[in-house]
């Protein structure tokens, strides 16, 4: 049984205060009761929640915890979802409908194999009603069943708003409900002039093998890692030589090395080691105290150069700790031109290169692209019915695409392979959509260690998707991936880091100073120069780190960072550096496409130079 004494001491490891005490504790130790949950685990979940609503004080209220309990039944709620795949738990909305007399399905056919594979494909990809009725594998519901999705209300409300405002009157967002004859009529609009496209190629490649790293294949990767970032370090010329952490000295040192826990669990005051480079100093591990610091925020496998002292040998003392690397390191511009896709048919005039430079326009979304109730793809009926009506230059699709945590992928209970249905219902449409828009258009595809139909491995290997004549619009990134569009750098990664960051970093700070705790945990990326600066991973990523090891390193600072996430969307503005030479970076979480039985949220986005004349809005579908 949870005691007040364990959940409080999860809290104070997490970096949280409680303000009231006595009930805050008496409550945890209800819920933990009722939910069956470890102190652990409960603090894990509070994270979540508090990262979400965005807070910017680590400290936990009483009046919080309502809120708090909502969130922790919302969970459950969808843990019963997806391990029962015909449960619907009912709510308000269910009973408004029956009391307004909305009429239940009265047929009694059950939805069947079909007999021809083109049966599945309809004549109106965008009519989510009509896909029911001859769709081959959904969930086995009445035909002609009208879909919690389906029912929704409010349609392509912008629900969050940042950057300048012309840009925002110039993209024509519309805050509120869109016009419900625009679901029925799509005008051919006309879109914007083609962007370019250039695809960094330093990813694995498909049909790649993997799960074939040694042991040395691993150290080689850290060693490689702690050298590159030492030689960042001494490359500034703005710090002292670098010497041994682990010998006694009497003078303060200058030291880099990786931070690693002492045990297994989470970072704490006493479990904190700092390992330097085997090649060149002794590569041990020493004790490092931080004590004497106000404000730090450290992880395991956060490279770091540390100023302090060792007098015995036994303890480096740190009276400096420096998690950014500086901006020393040659960026991706200086890659061999055989590591780089250029994707354009046609050469740009120095002219149009100028004209079309830093300028591009972006619509964001994240799978899962259909809800847990069916496999009817509705959520990305909607979103290319909207692409259709509003064209961006760019359709930036994340994965997962076939969810393999989608209860009827889980189960089995499908009649086609996971291939198919990719094929069926994620390419035929994106190919639907850009045929109709014509050549301006481009889409480019992540997958996600969630694909049933794509490699379990860490980097991911791109799609393999040929279309003749199109592929040049429509095309695949490995995960982690870099590209440009109009010289604008784009980096995106759909690996759940942020939430893995967050169970691992421990922080600290000046008491009273408003701190944004995932704008930091973004910023962990960007600081350290990878897609993944966690390590060792949890047991659940399929890392290999002899598969393509520079994949996931980010060699300059893209303009866009693209961090799909389960945790609330956002849209923030990063700054790595201090005064004139810091340099900015936009970064993004869409939020999902679909959530549960109902409607998440997409991103527009609009790049035009810098940071300061962006726009985004966060759209729910």
């Amino acid at each position: 049984m949870s005691t007040n004494e364990e959940i409080k001491k999860e809290f104070s490891r997490s970096g949280f205060a409680l303000l009231e005490e006595d009930e805050i504790l008496q409550r945890c130790v209800t819920l933990c009761i009722n939910y069956s949950l470890k102190p652990s685990e409960l603090v894990s979940s509070w994270e979540i929640y508090h990262l979400n609503r965005q807070s910017v004080d680590q400290t936990v209220k009483n009046d919080e915890m309502d809120g708090f309990l909502l969130h922790l039944q919302n969970q459950q709620k969808e843990s019963l979802m997806k391990e029962e795949a015909g449960l619907h738990i009912y709510s308000n909305r269910d009973v408004d409908m029956l009391l307004d007399g909305i009429p239940e399905d009265t047929a009694d056919e059950i939805v069947t194999t079909p007999t021809n594979k083109s049966q599945r494909l309809v004549p109106d990809p965008f009519d989510s009603v009509s896909r029911s009725r001859d769709y081959g594998y959904s969930t086995g519901k009445s035909v002609g069943d009208v879909t919690p999705f389906g029912r929704r209300v409010e349609k392509f409300v912008v629900r969050f708003n940042i950057g300048d405002v012309a840009a925002q009157a110039e993209n024509g967002d519309n805050v509120g409900v869109e016009k419900s004859e625009d679901d029925m009529i799509i005008k051919r609009v006309q879109t914007s002039r083609r962007c370019s496209l250039k695809v960094n190629g330093l990813g694995p490649k498909p049909g790649c093998r993997f799960m074939y790293d040694r042991t040395e294949d691993r150290f080689n990767a850290l060693e490689k890692r702690i050298v590159r970032h030492a030689d960042a370090f001494a490359a500034s010329g703005l710090y002292e030589e670098q010497v041994d952490p682990a010998v006694a000295s009497q003078r303060s040192i200058f030291a880099v090395g990786m931070i690693c826990c002492d045990g297994e669990g989470k970072l704490n005051d006493k479990s904190i080691l700092l390992q330097s480079s085997a090649e060149r100093t002794s590569g041990q591990r020493v004790p490092l105290d931080l004590n004497r610091l106000d404000q730090f925020s450290i992880f395991p496998g956060q490279i770091v150069g540390v100023e302090g002292q060792n007098p015995s040998g036994h303890y480096l003392t740190a009276s400096k700790l420096l998690d950014t690397v500086p901006l020393t390191l040659k960026a991706d511009v200086d890659l061999p031109p055989a590591k780089k896709q250029n994707l354009d048919q046609e050469v740009l005039t120095p002219a149009d290169e100028a004209r079309d430079n830093s300028e591009v326009s972006f619509i964001i979304a994240s799978g899962p692209f259909t809800t847990l109730d069916n496999l009817l793809f509705e959520p990305l009926n909607e979103l290319l019915a909207h692409a259709k009506r509003k064209p961006p230059q760019l359709l930036v699709l994340l994965g997962p695409f076939v969810d393999s945590t989608h209860p009827e992928i889980e189960k089995g209970a499908v009649d086609a392979t996971f291939s198919e249905i990719f094929q069926i219902e994620v390419i035929s449409r994106v190919q639907e959509y850009v045929e109709f828009m014509g050549s301006e258009v481009r889409v480019v595809l992540v997958p996600s260690l969630r694909d049933a139909n794509h490699d379990f491995i860490f980097p991911q290997p791109p799609f393999d998707i040929h279309i003749p004549d199109l592929e040049h619009q429509i095309t695949s990134l490995s995960n982690p991936g870099t590209f440009e569009a109009n010289q604008v750098k784009v980096g995106c990664c759909t690996v759940e880091v942020l939430k893995q960051l967050s169970a691992e970093e421990m922080s600290r700070n000046p008491s009273g100073v408003p701190t944004d705790r995932l704008g930091r945990l973004a910023s962990h990326l960007l600081r350290q120069r990878s897609f993944y600066p966690l390590y060792p991973p949890p047991e659940s990523l399929p890392y290999d780190s002899s598969l393509a090891p520079q994949a996931l390193q980010i060699s300059s600072i893209p303009d866009i960072l693209l961090l799909p996430s389960d945790m609330k969307y956002f849209v923030k503005v990063l700054s790595i550096g201090e005064g004139e030479d810091a340099t900015k970076c936009v970064c993004v979480n869409p939020g999902r496409l679909a959530k549960g039985e109902g409607a998440g949220t997409f991103v527009e986005l609009t790049y035009k130079g810098d940071p300061e004349s962006m726009h985004a809005s966060v759209i729910s579908i």
